[in-house]
């Protein structure tokens, strides 16, 4: 008599997956279409009121940009330098573009659309590029141009979550492949997702504090 085959018990959905990093923490993926969706929106009308202001300054050298509060916040004073224009363009136009696309790939998801990994790796390199700039014109705008532009620093806000959470919902599903040596720390990036996050504002914040230190007396 032939002994029945053995049966292998299904798998726990209790245990975490660890052949991704991030796989035991599912809030990462439930999360992104929202963050998506309203961090696009957030992004998209930050770029288009200050395409607003750059198109009225165009047409009157003399306007002063409604975010123009005082010499340290002066959208108007980061109009006029190259780097506002880094690509040959106005940046906002590059910011009106992009955050469209992210607000619509949010929206997709949000009423349950599903993308290949091809489309995720290219919202990868899309968010690592944004990400990139957006840490270039912090950069320039503390030690090179003197002002902060508020705008640009909503701007700001919402392309480093975008960026980090779409880069860990990628390590989650496996779109972005990792060596094994590296799963355990990623993994524990992706539990501690927040602190991340925390970390980078409060670094940013401690950089315009030292970078206008010379300034907060006489705006106070």
């Amino acid at each position: 008599m032939t002994p029945p085959a053995a049966v292998t018990p299904p798998p726990d959905a209790t245990t975490p997956d660890t052949t991704t990093p991030g796989a035991g923490v599912p809030v990462i993926s439930r999360a992104l279409p929202w963050l998506l969706t309203i961090g696009g929106a957030i992004g998209l009308a930050a770029a288009g009121a200050l395409l607003v202001e750059k198109i009225r300054v165009l047409e009157n050298p003399g306007h002063v940009p409604a975010c123009s509060i005082n010499p340290v916040l002066s959208c108007g004073t980061v109009m006029d330098t190259p780097q506002a224009a880094a690509f040959g363009i106005p940046n906002p136009v590059i910011g009106v573009a992009c955050f469209a696309i992210v607000a619509t790939v949010g929206t997709a998801l949000l009423a349950g659309g599903a993308f290949r990994r091809w489309f995720w790796l290219g919202l990868q390199a899309g968010t690592v590029f944004g990400a990139g700039f957006v840490h270039w014109l912090i950069y320039q705008s503390l030690y090179r141009i003197g002002a902060l532009c508020p705008y640009c620093m909503a701007v700001w806000a919402v392309t480093v979550p975008v960026f980090w959470y779409v880069t860990l919902h990628n390590l989650r599903a496996g779109h972005i492949r990792v060596p094994a040596g590296l799963r355990r720390p990623l993994d524990a990036l992706a539990r501690n997702h927040t602190v991340a996050l925390t970390v980078w504002a409060l670094a940013v914040i401690v950089a315009i504090a030292h970078a206008f230190r010379a300034n907060w007396g006489s705006l106070l």
